[in-house]
């Protein structure tokens, strides 16, 4: 929904003409540096910015090289430098793509450093053993350079080209970043040959967005065959569409609680191949549909295609972990169990193998799509309808619905039929329950890898979390006061605490309890039921004695730890969702016996509140009945995320939590 409204914007932008008069920024010109331009010191809307970008001018072009067409990306950009924080932008990586056949090369890198000094202005060029090579792998280069002469004040500058024959890859252009922009401004130019989908994305508006015709002379050497003729050349003038976009004052863009990944909303324009359109041949789309993708991945030998194998090296394991199973659910879990006991995940973001399944296999290690694959083919193998479903974590980001991207994934899962139930299975994590998935996987809609490409949502408002918690308070003697407190907390709590305690120990876990309590306190009876039950959350319990001293006026804080201290939304306004990884409802019961010898002097008032009538509720009911106090609170937030719209009453809503939550029993000794 979030990407059609900003995708239908983007579209109804286009067909009004913008009257933007374009600013200084756009005007920059290599060395050409004004005195003005070290008179920046901050940006109005983040005062406290380490650097800020006076201008960013890029540009996208098809060229000929006499040859062929190449994709041409021109990258021209100034920056002041406050203070040492802002030197990492000094030091520029440049990624580069490559082949066994072709390659993107870097050209016409200059970059330069200037200083003011007794008023004049004084530039220092970078050398070129400045520049580095760094192989990532077979299929990525990163060049780096770094400036010279950088420090607090100085501007750098740069620009690069990048002559790449890879149609596909129509660089993105981020509008927003870490630093605050004076002008950012990107321009591309795409010859009748190409339809590219359009992929907008943020908040801030544009300043200039415009739409053109315009057309362009290519020239092309015709060589004879086998070289022994003359060659002749061939010119043609495509039409050419050129988009414009620029930004003015563009404030940064960081993190914020409750947000899957700040890269959702960094203002931006991406771009996808979706057909070529070659002169005298037919439109050839460019994985056009999601059955057409499912399709070749199924094929791909680093995906499905290593399904499509006998495998028959896991015959033996598997047989023999089915056995004794009764029902298809039994095999299922048996086999789960045998891999995520057995295997170790070296990487928890990949989308493809990196070896073989037999490697995999007898490695006892892989990385999270080598291991479900395995698992997958595990399945198969014990007659089970299995599949891989491919999806992006949350702190990868979106998945763009209206066109199918590879690029967009990063993480694969099995799934499985049992019986009637289609249950989604993760061996890499050790811990995990048959059937459950890690929080970072509910992102949205993830594709199962078959031929009907199969939706599968995992939206984080079907993911409900709950959370039960009961503390009774006993006896007042010496100054202390005896109590119990149980506590069954959320699935994914609970699988913190089975680390915590595979990690540390048992004794260390409750070592951290005993410190989060602001009193002296000791705990006894302590135990963890159900900690090897990995399908069902745990029940942390044990007895305490905790000091509050004999004074005339004791004040109980009936929440104990459970409570809100803070409000988890600080900012005043946000221009984001908030989006948190789960539902939740967090009921809290407090019992206590009024101590022999005092009195209640202040009880807090109950208390009810509804968010958006049925998003939210809080309920805060106390009552005395002679000597006994009974307290029941409940945070209940029927989904997971709320619209920026939202986001003042969200925080009223929790203000309310904090304050009330916060409230004391006061007791009051006798006379």
């Amino acid at each position: 929904m979030r990407y059609t409204t900003v995708l239908l914007t983007f579209m109804m932008g286009c067909l009004i003409a913008s009257s933007a008069v374009a600013q200084d920024g756009s005007k920059m010109k290599f060395g050409k540096i004004s005195k003005e331009e070290f008179d920046v010191k901050k940006f109005e809307k983040d005062t406290g910015a380490h650097a800020v970008i006076l201008s960013e001018i890029g540009s996208s072009a098809f060229e000929s090289d006499g040859k062929d067409l190449r994709l041409v990306f021109k990258v021209h950009r100034r920056i002041k430098i406050i203070d040492k924080n802002g030197y990492d932008l000094a030091t520029v990586k440049v990624p580069l793509y490559k082949s066994d056949r072709q390659e993107e090369r870097i050209l016409n890198l200059k970059a330069v450093s200037y200083n003011l000094e007794n008023g004049e202005i004084v530039d220092t060029r970078m050398d070129s053993k400045n520049v580095f090579t760094d192989k990532q792998d077979k299929f990525l280069i990163v060049k780096k350079f770094a400036l010279p002469a950088v420090k607090e004040g100085t501007i750098i500058e740069y620009t690069y080209t990048i002559s790449s024959p890879y149609y596909r890859h129509l660089r993105a252009w981020n509008f927003q970043g870490e630093y605050p922009a004076l002008w950012s401004e990107y321009s591309v130019g795409i010859p009748e040959y190409f339809d590219y989908i359009l992929i907008p994305q943020g908040y801030e508006p544009f300043v200039v967005r415009t739409k053109e015709p315009s057309r362009t002379t290519l020239s092309f050497r015709n060589e004879s065959q086998g070289g022994a003729g003359p060659s002749n050349t061939v010119t043609v003038t495509p039409n050419v569409t050129i988009y414009k976009w620029a930004m003015k004052d563009v404030p940064p863009i960081r993190n914020e609680s409750f947000i899957t990944t700040i890269d959702n909303y960094v203002n931006r324009i991406e771009f996808q191949l979706s057909a070529y359109n070659m002169p005298e041949e037919p439109r050839k789309p460019v994985q056009s549909t999601w059955e057409q993708l499912m399709t070749d991945l199924m094929k791909a030998e680093d995906l499905g295609g290593t399904l499509n194998n006998n495998n028959g090296f896991l015959g033996d394991v598997v047989d023999g972990l089915i056995k004794d199973a009764k029902t298809d659910k039994e095999k299922a879990q048996k086999i789960y169990a045998w891999v995520r006991d057995n295997y170790t995940c070296t990487d928890h973001s990949a989308l493809w193998m990196q070896k073989t399944l037999k490697t995999t296999f007898n490695a006892k290690n892989g990385n999270v799509a080598e291991i479900n694959l395995l698992l997958v083919a595990m399945l198969k193998r014990a007659k089970l309808e299995s599949y891989p479903i491919i999806l992006s974590t949350r702190d990868n980001g979106y998945v763009y619905q209206f066109y199918p991207l590879t690029t967009r994934f990063n993480y694969l899962i099995a799934g499985a039929y049992v019986g009637d139930e289609f249950v989604n299975l993760d061996a890499s994590e050790p811990l995990l329950g048959f059937g459950k998935l890690p929080a970072a996987c509910y992102n949205g809609a993830a594709r199962t890898v078959n031929e009907a490409a199969t939706p599968v949502i995992l939206g984080a408002d079907s993911l409900r979390e709950q959370k039960f918690t009961s503390v009774t308070l006993g006896k007042l003697e010496n100054g202390y006061l005896t109590g119990s407190f149980q506590q069954r907390p959320t699935y994914f709590e609970s699988y913190s605490v089975r680390k915590k305690v595979k990690d540390k120990s048992e004794d260390e876990f409750f070592k951290e309890i005993t410190k989060s309590y602001t009193s002296e306190i000791t705990l006894e009876n302590k135990a963890i039921d159900d900690i090897k039950e990995l399908e069902s959350p745990v029940l942390v319990k044990y007895d305490f004695k905790m000091q509050v001293g004999n004074d005339d006026v004791l004040y109980i804080s009936p929440l104990f730890g459970e409570a809100y201290r803070n409000n988890p939304f600080k900012s005043m306004e946000r221009k984001f969702p908030v989006e948190m990884s789960h539902v939740s409802d967090e009921v809290y019961s407090f019992n206590m016996d009024v101590p022999e010898g005092y009195v209640v002097d202040e009880l807090p008032k109950g208390a009810m509140a509804r968010f958006n009538e049925n998003d939210g509720l809080f309920q805060y009911l106390i009552q005395q009945q002679e000597n006994h106090i009974q307290l029941r609170c409940r945070v209940k937030l029927a989904k997971a995320n709320f619209e920026p719209d939202e986001y003042s009453s969200l925080r009223e809503f929790f203000d309310l939590i904090v304050k009330k939550q916060a409230e004391q029993i006061v007791l009051k000794k006798k006379k």
